[in-house]
């Protein structure tokens, strides 16, 4: 559950909930209020927990952008072609 958090680069979608744990299960185990849209990713990202909000139908060009960044070049040049 924690590993999407290790990266370098951590990217979210749009409107995505974020938590390990419902709001509810939060409430009852420390007995506290969970903020209304405080596990969302926009409020997240205000936080510095992400570095981009991608849509999804734009996800692909984006990664493809940051591997081109970083100077990723794959094993088979076949692999840009798919």
């Amino acid at each position: 559950a924690s590993f999407g958090m290790l990266g370098d680069i951590i990217i979210a979608e749009p409107n995505a909930y974020i938590a390990f744990a419902g709001k509810r299960v939060i409430e009852q185990t420390l007995n506290t209020t969970v903020p209304e849209g405080s596990q969302a990713a926009e409020y997240l990202f205000q936080k510095g927990l992400f570095d981009l909000i991608i849509p999804r139908n734009l996800l692909k060009s984006v990664l493809s952008e940051l591997f081109q960044f970083h100077a990723f070049v794959p094993l088979n040049q076949n692999e840009t072609e798919h």
